[in-house]
């Protein structure tokens, strides 16, 4: 049976404002969520890959990369959904707060994102260098961070659902910008949300190989 893990509720200061999250830290590795647009750090989805990461060792801060009012805002326009620079430095204003918590010297950082999310995971990986292990992009739109793949140092998994014709496409010319160690997965039967039987629990176990795989602690790689 899996340990029980337990979050707790955190307030990431951006500018004058806060983005409410749920960090939980289990050993020296945190992935930190950036979802799509219309979610949150609620995301059911997203709330199981965390806690099969949790089974693995790793810890997570899943956030809301939007405030309670543009949030609200977003609902209506959908202005934001693609704006991937202002996502983007979401991402990289709560791992600079991450970092700033002394959690562990060997705090090693992945992101895992979702449609969007995984534009500005790859844009913020791009942007943190070495301070970024590995990505993973799940049902990701990486071609929206098209200008900044040659500069992903950090070990990326794309995973694509096999049925996400239009989705493998843009997965597949993004993959073959990026000059890391990489790989391009493929989910039989799966489309863009991998609501099939199956199909998120394969995500789930691929992300945790990869995270436990490139989030070696320098204690782990020393012994």
């Amino acid at each position: 049976m899996a340990a029980q893990v337990h979050g707790n509720e955190v307030a990431i200061p951006i500018g004058t404002q806060r983005l409410s999250g749920e960090l939980v830290v289990v050993g020296d590795g945190i992935v930190l969520f950036a979802h799509g647009s219309g979610s949150s750090r609620h995301s059911p989805r997203n709330q199981y890959v965390a806690r099969v990461l949790h089974d693995a060792g790793l810890g997570t801060l899943l956030f809301d990369l939007l405030t309670p009012g543009e949030e609200e805002a977003e609902y209506f326009t959908g202005h934001l959904r693609f704006n991937i620079d202002l996502l983007s430095e979401r991402l990289m204003a709560a791992t600079e707060w991450l970092c700033q918590q002394q959690i562990s010297p060997d705090l090693r950082i992945g992101y895992f994102g979702s449609s969007t999310g995984g534009a500005a995971a790859l844009v913020a990986a791009a942007k943190m260098g070495s301070k970024i292990g590995a990505v993973v992009s799940r049902g990701g739109r990486p071609d929206l961070a098209a200008a900044h793949l040659s500069k992903v140092s950090a070990a990326t998994l794309l995973i694509v659902g096999a049925h996400d014709t239009p989705v493998i496409e843009l997965n597949e010319q993004a993959y073959a910008q990026l000059n890391c160690a990489k790989e391009l997965r493929l989910i039989p039967g799966a489309t863009h949300l991998f609501e099939e039987e199956g199909a998120l629990e394969t995500v789930a176990r691929l992300a945790s190989e990869w995270f436990t795989r490139h989030l070696q602690t320098s204690r782990e790689n020393l012994s």
